[in-house]
């Protein structure tokens, strides 16, 4: 099946990146979020991108009006009936994902596929909310999704192999790198990744080393683009510490566990770059 139309359900920073990767490259996108508020906010967030994009000349006035023309925002999911493939952005919470699909499945086509941009959540628990499970796949896209080039994709036992090559189609139109996990918790890169954020966090609590001094020692050392304290903010504390319960659920081994400081940051409002204040303050 040839991808008309995605739609992206979640206007927040992943779901409005990801709507504007597609845009970029000529997929008609619909957008939908919860609130009108949280709706209009996507939209600026959309606006704001492509206009830093035409200040710096990587985009023609010609382009961003193009991209423009590409996107819907709309506060109603029954809009969705039409598009050909649905992303969820929403909130990294399995009930609020389940109730989701269980609504999607009823508006879209019966060959549409629809994804899901978990970091952590087994995909197959979301699959069967649906009659299709076959057509439910995991897209995990990094953020910012207009700039980092992969897609985790990952297939659960249902996942067939048509719903694969055709994901594995969309997202190399979208100029993206395409790796493909199992279903288990953490996939390839969080699977990796976070034993290393939770060392990090343990090494800098236990006073054993600066924050400065951890994060140059992974840059200049290990050649990083960013210490892993700073990206820690980047992802979102509370991001940070939901996979790492989910995936400790998962395997039960430490390494996984959230670290005590971890857990105070987020309970104080430390969220990182997001609320302005994490382990670096912005």
């Amino acid at each position: 099946m040839e991808i008309g139309s995605v739609g992206i359900i979640g206007a927040g920073l992943m779901g409005s990146g990801i709507a504007e990767v597609c845009a970029r490259n000529g997929i008609r996108t619909l957008v939908t979020e919860a609130g009108t508020e949280q709706l209009a906010a996507g939209q600026r967030r959309v606006s704001a991108s492509l206009e830093r994009g035409r200040k710096t000349g990587k985009l023609s006035d010609e382009d961003v009006e193009r991209i423009n023309a590409l996107l819907t925002f709309t506060p109603r999911l029954e809009d969705f009936a039409e598009c050909d493939f649905c992303v969820e952005a929403i909130v990294e919470q399995l009930p609020a994902k389940v109730a989701l699909f269980e609504q999607l499945d009823h508006i879209v086509s019966e060959d549409a596929i629809l994804a899901t941009n978990t970091s952590a959540l087994p995909i197959i628990e979301i699959a069967r909310a649906t009659r299709r499970p076959d057509r439910v796949i995991g897209t995990h896209f990094f953020n910012p999704a207009p700039v980092m080039k992969l897609i985790e994709v990952v297939r659960s036992i249902a996942t067939s192999d048509e719903t694969l090559e055709e994901t594995r189609t969309l997202g190399e139109r979208l100029g993206k790198r395409i790796i493909v996990a199992q279903d288990r918790g953490g996939f390839i890169v969080n699977l990796l990744l976070i034993p290393f954020l939770t060392h990090a966090i343990r090494l800098y609590e236990s006073g054993f080393a600066t924050r400065d001094d951890i994060d140059e020692g992974m840059r200049l050392g290990c050649g990083h683009p960013m210490g892993p304290l700073q990206l820690l903010d980047y992802i979102g504390l509370d991001t940070a510490m939901f996979v790492c319960e989910s995936l400790y659920e998962e395997y039960a081994n430490s390494d996984f566990a959230p670290p005590p400081l971890l857990r105070r940051m987020v309970s104080a409002g430390y969220l990182g770059k997001k609320s302005g204040r994490g382990f670096y303050e912005y």
